[in-house]
């Protein structure tokens, strides 16, 4: 499988709802990084963090939330993503769609860093008022 088919099977199983098969993608020391200013921007390293501060907050926080790839481009182990985030608030009940890139590095066949750039304005319009 080459790497550009391996991030696109982390997209499939994220689209599915199979978070156990995306987070079996990940290098046991990933470095997950979320942009700043988003709701939970940071960098998570290894599979329980990611789950904890990403994919939890995910399906806690949001209805819906999903990123949609519309382009993937793959130079060796660099595998880059880009598209649309969207879903709904489960507090505010504001849906956004917001531009993504997702920058990947694959080693030895599994995701090894992860570096989301996004317009975290467009997220944060949809998040209660602080």
């Amino acid at each position: 499988m080459s790497n550009q088919e391996i991030v696109e099977r982390a997209y499939g199983h994220f689209a599915a709802g199979e978070i156990p098969q995306v987070l079996g993608l990940l290098t046991e020391d990933v470095r997950w990084t979320e942009s700043e200013g988003s709701f939970n921007g940071g960098t998570y390293t290894g599979g329980p963090a990611v789950l904890e501060n990403v994919f939890a907050r995910l399906g806690a926080e949001w209805e819906g939330f999903e990123p949609r790839p519309d382009a993937v481009v793959a130079d060796g182990d660099q595998v880059v993503v880009r598209g649309w985030y969207t879903g709904t608030h489960r507090t505010t009940g504001r849906s956004f769609r917001a531009r993504f890139v997702h920058w990947w590095t694959v080693r030895d066949g599994r995701l090894a860093t992860f570096e989301q750039v996004c317009d975290t304005a467009v997220m944060g319009a949809a998040l209660p008022s602080a």
